[in-house]
């Protein structure tokens, strides 16, 4: 997006936030300077140690310079007392009278969990109880917890939308995926609860399945390199899907022309997945 002319913005953004959950970078940070250009406001809630502190920095930067706020909150988005604090402390930022239906968008992408075996020679090297639960928590159970907080405080309203990110993991196995695979399979049944409870409010909520993509938590997959390779090497388009593929989707069926796309899984792979 850096390479062409800034976005026109949507007048229905004006005025409002996207709460970002995976901010800094990835899908999230994509997502929240793409949003940002388009006329929100973002809340970003991140987990950062001081050496990636930098790509936080930027991100903010970005999206300050497009006219809009950028609040940013370094913790653990799994961690209930957490973000409680973050919501009432959102709350209290905007102000309690506009608060209310205050967030447009609300986009989870939490990628941190365990890439170890079910089974395999080595106990030792096994899943974990504590691994497939943390997993699973972080990964997709969180995006509930964050929905009900937001939800508990009249933050979302008719217009709103929610996103999470899934991948074909959700449907395909992956050597050593097999907590994540299983918490992408969540997040879509989630997804689809959401859409349905959520409907008679006019809140809106879709899972969007990136094709491979080259970023932080992908890296952490063994093999990478031969994904990366066997993605590009298949996908119609002929390279790998990117970030900022996924914001202008995302950008998309948030703004009027999204308004009755609910409850599915939305492809944004350039065909990749189609293709065996």
């Amino acid at each position: 997006m850096s390479d062409a002319s800034p976005p026109p913005r949507v007048p229905a953004f004006d005025g409002k936030w996207a709460l970002i959950l995976g901010a800094s970078s990835g899908f999230g940070g994509a997502t929240a300077r793409h949003l940002a250009a388009l006329g929100l406001n973002i809340f970003g809630v991140h987990l950062d140690r001081r050496a990636t502190m930098a790509n936080v920095e930027a991100v903010r930067s970005d999206i300050e310079s497009t006219g809009q706020q950028a609040w940013f909150v370094n913790i653990n988005a799994a961690d209930d007392s957490l973000r409680n604090q973050a919501l009432d402390d959102f709350v209290k930022k905007v102000g309690a009278a506009s608060a209310a239906g205050s967030l447009r968008v609300l986009m989870h992408s939490l990628a941190f969990g365990t890439l170890r075996p079910f089974v395999g020679d080595d106990p030792g090297a096994f899943m974990t109880r504590k691994n497939l639960e943390m997993t699973l928590d972080v990964m997709a159970n969180s995006l509930v917890y964050w929905t009900q907080g937001c939800v508990r405080r009249g933050l979302l309203e008719e217009g709103s939308s929610i996103f999470a990110m899934t991948s074909s993991g959700g449907t395909r196995v992956i050597p050593s995926y097999g907590a994540v695979s299983a918490a992408k399979a969540a997040l879509e049944s989630h997804i689809r609860q959401l859409a349905y409870e959520l409907g008679p409010r006019g809140i809106r909520a879709n899972a969007i399945r990136a094709g491979v993509t080259d970023t932080p938590a992908l890296r952490k997959i063994p093999g990478n390199d031969l994904l990366l390779a066997e993605a590009a090497r298949r996908n119609p388009f002929g390279r790998l899907t990117t970030p900022e593929d996924v914001a202008l989707a995302i950008g998309a069926l948030a703004g009027p022309g999204g308004r009755f796309i609910s409850g599915t899984v939305v492809g944004c792979d350039g065909g990749e997945d189609v293709v065996g």
